[in-house]
């Protein structure tokens, strides 16, 4: 450890490298709409220049890197693969044609941001995981939203919000038992200290889609479009509580804790043999879709567009651009380059206030460089506990910090595995999103605000060394 050490970058190349990164990429990909995929490839070759110059590492080291960083996240690229067959045998199942038809009917528009922002918080929370619900709930609402003429962008703005709430929330969330352990906490201490600046959040949160939704009032369908729509569903596939057997399994083995790799799985099973049974599709077409989709003729333009979608080949750009951003990751923290920046700007703080918003914002750096939540969230807690240690703040503290700089944020920026994964299910842009997803834009500035005014603030219960008392 300590001769990989010895050639990390010192804070000022490795924030430079970091820094042009993040500049080629949003650079490339707001202003001269660039592909993203180029922007990474890019991206790659800036780092991989830098280790060789500045980290002086051999290119049988860089790729080594990438690989590793390949490698930690490989449960999230098959995550990627099952949620495109979990979409397809969905919508083979008539599972989501039957929410549709039950949501168009029985929501108003006016408070269908609440409801949905409601629902995919409670799914989240049983299933612990926000992929799985934008793949399912979000799936679903993205289609109810566009038969009633609203905008996707905050559609898709409350089910990231609402996924992302229960994902931080759930004592089931991998990221929420990640953080506790980063920080080396008790789960449901993490979980309590996250109440005092996601609950206020959620609750502003959902009064402002609530307000936001009242302008919505006139896009309820008139009768003619909502029976054009219904006829249209009715006559492709049965709609029916039978066709929900998969969503209840999906939920069922969520509240049972069940990882979410098997969850998923076993929801696909339970889809194809609900297509079987109940649709009568056979099972040669079933398995076809479930690799590349299959074509939905409704007559609707928009239901043949949703109907259409899924299939493991649907998830390739996704799981190319993760591929392409992990490597991006491994590279910058094997080598050191994220813990030189984070080292720089802890060697700053002095306070509470500052300690808890550089928490936030190194979580934010993190996911900027290394493409997931997950890396930025381990190498905060081995970083920064020991100064929380030092100011007698609870590390639950640290690991609700972690959270709301990664877990919230990585859905926000284009390039994270998260932010293409909504992206890609949702079928609407990251910036097209990023501004209506109000609890995660608000939550870390919450989080931020708080600690200066001394507010959740946990006392600590570990007992200071005597080292750190000294100082």
């Amino acid at each position: 450890m300590e001769k990989s050490r010895a050639h990390e970058p010192n804070f000022v190349p490795a924030a430079l490298t970091l820094l042009t990164v993040v500049a080629v990429i949003s650079i490339g990909l707001l202003v001269f709409e660039a592909d993203l995929h180029l922007l990474m490839l890019g991206a790659l070759i800036i780092v991989a220049v830098s280790a060789l110059t500045m980290a002086r590492r051999s290119p049988r080291d860089i790729a080594s890197a990438m690989i590793r960083g390949v490698w930690r996240a490989r449960v999230a690229l098959i995550i990627f693969i099952l949620i495109g067959a979990l979409i397809a045998s969905l919508i083979q199942a008539g599972t989501v044609a039957t929410l549709i038809y039950w949501g168009v009917t029985l929501i108003s528009p006016g408070w269908f941001l609440p409801t949905a922002l409601i629902l995919c918080c409670l799914m989240s929370i049983a299933t612990g995981t926000a992929w799985g619900t934008a793949g399912t709930a979000g799936v679903v609402l993205i289609g109810i939203g566009s038969a009633m003429g609203l905008p996707l962008p905050i559609v898709a703005g409350v089910v990231v919000s609402g996924a992302c709430f229960g994902d931080k929330m759930s004592p089931v969330s991998d990221t929420t038992n990640l953080a506790a352990m980063a920080a080396e906490t008790d789960l449901y201490r993490h979980i309590r200290s996250m109440t005092y600046t996601t609950g206020p959040t959620f609750i502003i949160a959902l009064a402002a889609f609530a307000l936001a939704g009242q302008q919505f009032h006139a896009h309820a369908l008139p009768a003619a479009d909502l029976a054009r729509l219904t006829d249209a569903i009715e006559s492709t596939f049965h709609v029916g509580w039978l066709t929900t057997i998969p969503f209840v399994v999906l939920i069922g083995m969520g509240i049972a804790r069940i990882k979410a790799v098997y969850t998923m799985a076993a929801t696909t099973v339970a889809a194809v043999i609900t297509a079987i049974w109940v649709q009568g599709v056979d099972l040669g077409p079933v398995l076809q879709a479930l690799w590349q989709g299959a074509p939905a003729d409704t007559g609707v333009d928009s239901l043949d567009s949703l109907f259409s979608r899924g299939g493991v080949t649907s998830m390739w750009f996704t799981l190319v651009l993760s591929v392409q951003a992990l490597a991006l990751g491994g590279t910058l923290s094997d080598f050191g380059y994220m813990r030189s920046v984070i080292r720089g700007l802890l060697a700053r703080v002095r306070r509470t206030g500052s300690l808890v918003t550089t928490t936030i914002a190194s979580a934010l750096v993190g996911n900027l460089g290394m493409g997931e939540a997950y890396m930025s969230i381990v190498l905060g807690g081995q970083l920064f506990s020991t100064k929380y240690d030092e100011l007698q703040i609870d590390r639950a503290v640290l690991s609700r910090s972690l959270e709301e700089g990664a877990t919230l944020t990585t859905p926000l920026i284009p390039w994270t595995t998260a932010g293409v994964f909504f992206a890609t299910t949702l079928g609407v842009p990251t910036t097209d999103y990023l501004p209506f997803a109000w609890l995660n834009l608000l939550n870390p500035l919450m989080g931020a605000l708080f600690a200066y005014l001394g507010w959740g603030l946990m006392r600590s219960e570990r007992e200071t060394s005597p080292e750190l008392a000294q100082r």
